[in-house]
């Protein structure tokens, strides 16, 4: 790894970060996902855009259509820093222990199914956009 290609993860996984930051406040503001209330939407949000982007992104790569440079600066970086899934689990863990396992089950699984196929989805768009 070169110290430029360094230095951009640092920079886009910062970015990356701080768009989450602000999407994680306009979605709570709009909904009733504030701490301890109501069913984690802003996380849900950024995971499955996150999961969107990355696989559009790999599809343009893969077919050839963007610099192989880009994967690791805007997926690794940028989108690493976006998407938390571990916050996620941790929101599906909280949701069961307020005895809320309806919500703890449709978090947990619902994350995980509609980020792969929002990553599939993605994935196609990219390699069909390409081509």
């Amino acid at each position: 790894m070169t110290p430029l290609l360094f230095l951009g993860l640092c920079v886009a996984g910062g970015v990356g970060a701080g768009c989450r930051f602000v999407l994680d406040g306009v979605v709570k503001d709009r909904t009733a996902g504030g701490r301890g209330a109501g069913f984690p939407w802003s996380t849900f949000v950024i995971n499955a855009t996150g999961s969107l982007l990355l696989g559009l992104l790999t599809g343009l790569v893969t077919a050839g259509a963007l610099p192989t440079d880009w994967q690791p600066v805007v997926g690794t970086g940028f989108l690493g820093g976006y998407t938390t899934f571990s916050t996620a689990m941790v929101e599906t863990v909280n949701l069961a222990r307020q005895r809320r396992p309806a919500a703890s089950l449709l978090n947990g699984f619902g994350v995980l199914l509609v980020t792969v196929l929002l990553a599939g989805l993605g994935l196609w768009a990219g390699t069909e956009l390409a081509g």
